[in-house]
């Protein structure tokens, strides 16, 4: 059972960088619905783009899986499609745990392999569906195109990447007030100025935002020509990128 995030609710002496440890992990269901505008529907949509565009007899990949709800809703969309396997990745021993235990509470005939291991040296193969939810904005900008990469190359013909992100705008004004409208998002959400302070000042350096612009070439540098961003809510959103 998922408990309240109250993390950054006292005041800390020291802040350090965030970090998805066990105590992240009791909380992180809450702090992802409070924090992240938009996150139910992205997952519901991985499930439904996952029904289209998965290939029967393929891998699909939940890259930076943390509890597993994207893994969950691939498996969901896999109801008409046989022979497909689910790898899911996380780098932090204590989501691996749960979300193993999370997959174990549902019974599918789609078999699972959770993995604890940095998403940069899984090796991706007959690939039709990756997902990389939330995930790309915590590794350094020096890996990402590599990454990116090595996903392309690993993926069919006609294969997906779904890659959701925490973004920022060139335009200065419509940057500050989607920041603003976030930032009023998780005091709707019971979230007060010192919990909205402390969690910004742990995730500086730790989580590096770019523009959707800067997605699309790097994504065209990897090999992707068809990429769209699909949704969007306030500073956070989703492309999907088709592999020809």
């Amino acid at each position: 059972m998922s408990k309240t995030d109250n993390i950054y609710s006292q005041p800390l002496e020291q802040i350090g960088g965030f970090t998805f440890n066990e105590q992240v992990v009791q909380v992180f269901p809450d702090m992802i619905k409070r924090s992240v505008p938009g996150y139910e529907k992205i997952i519901q949509t991985i499930g439904m783009i996952t029904q289209r565009c998965a290939i029967e007899n393929s891998n699909l990949y939940d890259l930076g899986c943390s509890l597993g709800a994207a893994t969950l809703s691939m498996r969901r969309g896999l109801t008409n499609k046989s022979g497909c396997k689910i790898i899911a990745v996380d780098n932090s021993q204590a989501m691996v745990e749960r979300c193993q235990q999370h997959i174990n509470a549902y019974k599918s005939e789609t078999p699972v392999t959770v993995l604890c291991d940095d998403i940069c040296n899984i090796d991706i193969n007959n690939a039709s569906v990756v997902v990389l939810n939330f995930t790309l904005q915590f590794l350094s900008l020096e890996k990402r195109l590599t990454l990116l990469r090595n996903i392309y190359k690993g993926l069919l013909p006609g294969g997906v990447l779904v890659l959701s992100e925490k973004f920022i705008f060139e335009d200065a004004t419509s940057h500050q007030l989607l920041i603003d409208l976030h930032l009023d998002f998780k005091r709707s959400h019971g979230y007060s100025e010192l919990e909205i302070s402390q969690k910004r000042s742990s995730l500086d350096n730790v989580l590096i935002a770019e523009t959707v612009e800067q997605h699309y070439q790097r994504l065209q540098q990897a090999g992707f020509k068809h990429n769209n961003l699909w949704y969007q809510c306030f500073n956070f959103g989703s492309i999907i990128s088709i592999k020809e």
